[in-house]
C-alpha cells in the first residue's frame, strides 16, 4: 500500500488527524475536534472504527470518517475493541449520590456498527477493568472480585462458566486463539506462603485439571506475554520491593508455560531488574532487556535457551514492528533515548539514531517507518512527534507550542495481510536536522585538567558486544571455564601421547574403539547426547584393553568402566 497512513493526535486543544509519510499533511476528510475536555482515542484493531471521548460523549466514526454514532452521557476515561471491533468498551469512575446509593454501571459495552448498549456492568476498580475475548469473539470473560466468569457467543446475560474458590484470582490472561481456548491464572499466596499460576483448558477447571502449574514467594504482581499463536506465554513475576535491598525496583523473575504443559524458569545471566520483555511477531523466539545498567539483551528460543546476545548497553525498551523482520531496542525514561535497529534474520544492525525524552514510540503498519512522542503529563515541556525511517533517519518532525500539551499519538492500524515483510535495506536514508536542542557530548574537565594529555577509560569493565553464545564475541565466565577445562584434556591427552608407555606411542595400531554401533535420530538433542555417550563408551573400550596389559588403572577409571552398563541403557533409550 503506497498510500500514506493516518496519525491521530490528541491534545490540550482537540483531536485531529494528519498523514504520514509521504504526505505529512491535514487528513481533511476528518473534521477536527476543537476541545479542551477530549479524554482518550482509540482505533479498532482492524482499523475499521475510530472512537474519541468528549466531555460526556463518546462518539464512533468509521475510518472513512462518517459519524456512526454519538453516545451522550458517558464520562469514559478509557476504551478497548473486541479483536475484530464488533464491541466497544467504554469505562469510568463508579460514582453514587443520594438519588441513587447503589450507583450505575460505570462499564459499558456497545455494539461499534451502530452504537446500540449491549450490556452495563459495575466494575469499581480502575486495574483489570478490560473484558477479555478470544481472537474469533466467541468467548469473553471478565475478573469480578476474585472470580474470572466466561460469557459465550457474546450473550452478556448469561455466565457459563466461573473460576472462583479455591482460586481466588487475582490476575489472569486468555489466549489469543480461536477454538481451543487457555487460561492463565495468578492467585496470591498468604503471607508465609507461595503464589501460584495455574493454566487451564477451557473449561476445564478444576485442580487436577491444570496443564501447568508455577510456585514461587516472589509474585506480588504477574505479567503476561502470549506470543501471536497462543501457544507459549511468559509471565513476568514481580515484587514491588526487594526485602533483601539488592534492588531499588524490586525483584522479578521470568518463566515459561507451554500449552503443552511445558514449564522453564528462564535463565539469566547477569543479576538485576528485567526491564522489558517481548515475543517475535514470527513466534519462534523472544527478546529480553535485564540486568544493572548496562543492561544485557538476549534472543531465547523456545526451549529458553540464549541464541543470541546483543551485548550490553544503555537499553530498557524492546519492540519489534509489525513483520518481525526489524527489532527496535531502545533506552528511553531516565535513559537519554539511544535508539538500535536490528535486522533479525541475519543479526546485522541496521543503524542508530537518538530519540532524547521520547515517552511514546510505536512502529507503523507498513513496518517501515515509527514515531516517536515526548507527551504530557509525563512531560509538559518539549511536547511534539517525529517521524523516522527504519534506518535510523529522522525524516519528520512536530513540535509542540508551550501553550498546548500533546496527550497521545498513534497510527492507524491495519489487518496484517495489508502490509508484506519488505527487503530490508542497509544503504543510508537522508535525514532533517532535528530542531530540539542537543545535548552537549564533549566531556567536562576540571579547570587543573584542561591543559593535560586526555585520558581514555571505560565506564563500564563489563560490556559486551553482540555474539552468538558461545561465539566469536566476548566469552562469559562460563565460557572462559570451559574454555579451560578443555585446554587440561588437550594437555593431558599431549601427556599420554609422550608417555613410552602408551599404546599408541611409536605403533601403527589403530586407536581403540568400542564394538557398540549407534544410530542417530535426526534429533539434534538426542544425537548430540548419542555422540557423547560414543565418545563415553569409546574410552572405557580402550581403559579395558589397558587394564588387560596389566596397567593398574586409578579409582576413577575404574567407576568409568563399572558405569559401562547404564551407559548402554542409556544409549539404547535415546535410539528408540
Amino acid at each position: 500500500m503506497e498510500s500514506a497512513i493516518p496519525i491521530a493526535v490528541r491534545s490540550s486543544s482537540g483531536i485531529s488527524v494528519n498523514w504520514g509519510p509521504p504526505k505529512f499533511t491535514i487528513n481533511d476528510a476528518f473534521e477536527e475536534v476543537r476541545s479542551k475536555g477530549c479524554r482518550a482515542m482509540l482505533f479498532s484493531p482492524n482499523g475499521d472504527y475510530f472512537a474519541y471521548v468528549i466531555g460526556q460523549n463518546l462518539h464512533i466514526l468509521k475510518t472513512s470518517w462518517e459519524s456512526i454514532a454519538v453516545l451522550q452521557g458517558t464520562k469514559g476515561y478509557h476504551l478497548t475493541f473486541s479483536p475484530k471491533g464488533t464491541y466497544l468498551c467504554s469505562w469510568e469512575y463508579f460514582t453514587v449520590n443520594n438519588s441513587n446509593p447503589q450507583g450505575s454501571p460505570n462499564l459499558n459495552v456497545y455494539k461499534t456498527e451502530n452504537g446500540e448498549l449491549v450490556k452495563g456492568f459495575i466494575c469499581k476498580k480502575q486495574t483489570n477493568w478490560e473484558p477479555q475475548w478470544s481472537s474469533d469473539e466467541f468467548l469473553c470473560s471478565r475478573l469480578i472480585n476474585t472470580d474470572v466468569v466466561f460469557y459465550e457467543d457474546n450473550n452478556f446475560n448469561n455466565i457459563v462458566h466461573r473460576i472462583s474458590a479455591p482460586h481466588k484470582v487475582t490476575s489472569y490472561s486468555l489466549s489469543p486463539t480461536s477454538g481451543s481456548y487457555f487460561v492463565v491464572c495468578h492467585t496470591q499466596g498468604n503471607p508465609g506462603q507461595p503464589s501460584f499460576v495455574r493454566l487451564f483448558k477451557y473449561p476445564n477447571f478444576d485442580n487436577h485439571q491444570t496443564l501447568a502449574n508455577k510456585s514461587f514467594f516472589q509474585a506480588d504482581k504477574v505479567e503476561y506475554y502470549w506470543n501471536s499463536k497462543g501457544t507459549h506465554v511468559l509471565l513476568l513475576a514481580m515484587t514491588e520491593v526487594d526485602k533483601t535491598g539488592g534492588s531499588y525496583y524490586g525483584k522479578q523473575s521470568l518463566h515459561f508455560i507451554g500449552t503443552n504443559g511445558q514449564t522453564s524458569l528462564v535463565s539469566l545471566s547477569k543479576e538485576g531488574p528485567i526491564h522489558s520483555v517481548a515475543w517475535s511477531p514470527k513466534t519462534q523466539e523472544f527478546c529480553v532487556i535485564y540486568g544493572f545498567m548496562p543492561s544485557k539483551t538476549t534472543i531465547f528460543n523456545l526451549k529458553c535457551d540464549p541464541i543470541f546476545e546483543f551485548g550490553t548497553g544503555p537499553r530498557n525498551s524492546i519492540y519489534y514492528n509489525p513483520q518481525g523482520n526489524i527489532l527496535l531496542l531502545g533506552g528511553f525514561g531516565n535513559l537519554q533515548g539511544q535508539v538500535e535497529l536490528w535486522e533479525t534474520n541475519s543479526r546485522k544492525i541496521i543503524g542508530k539514531c537518538e530519540a532524547p525524552d521520547s515517552t511514546h514510540l510505536q512502529w507503523s503498519p507498513d513496518g517501515i517507518h515509527f514515531l516517536t512522542a515526548t507527551t504530557a503529563p509525563r512531560l509538559r515541556t518539549g511536547n511534539g512527534y517525529k517521524i523516522w525511517h527504519y534506518s535510523g533517519a529522522l525524516i519528520f518532525e512536530r513540535p509542540w507550542s508551550k501553550e498546548v500539551e500533546l496527550y497521545d499519538v498513534c497510527w492507524q492500524k491495519y489487518p496484517k495481510s495489508v502490509f508484506k515483510e519488505s527487503a530490508v535495506s542497509f544503504a543510508k536514508v537522508e535525514s532533517i536536522a532535528s530542531s530540539q536542542p542537543q545535548a552537549s557530548k564533549q566531556v567536562y574537565r576540571p579547570p587543573s585538567a584542561r591543559n593535560r594529555p586526555a585520558v581514555s577509560f571505560k565506564l563500564h569493565d563489563d560490556e559486551e558486544p553482540a555474539h552468538k553464545p558461545g561465539g566469536d564475541g566476548t566469552p562469559s565466565k562460563a565460557a572462559l571455564k570451559q574454555k579451560k577445562k578443555r585446554e587440561n584434556r588437550k594437555a593431558r591427552k599431549q601427556e599420554e601421547t609422550d608417555d613410552p608407555a602408551s599404546p599408541s606411542n611409536g605403533s601403527t595400531s589403530t586407536p581403540v574403539v568400542s564394538n557398540v554401533q549407534v544410530v542417530l535420530t535426526g534429533d539434534p538433542e538426542k544425537d548430540k547426547k548419542i555422540k557423547n555417550i560414543k565418545k563415553k563408551l569409546d574410552a572405557i573400550a580402550k581403559l579395558k584393553e589397558q587394564q588387560s596389559q596389566g596397567k593398574t588403572l586409578e579409582i576413577n577409571q575404574l567407576a568409568k568402566i563399572k558405569g559401562e552398563d547404564d551407559l548402554l541403557k542409556e544409549l539404547k533409550q535415546l535410539q528408540l
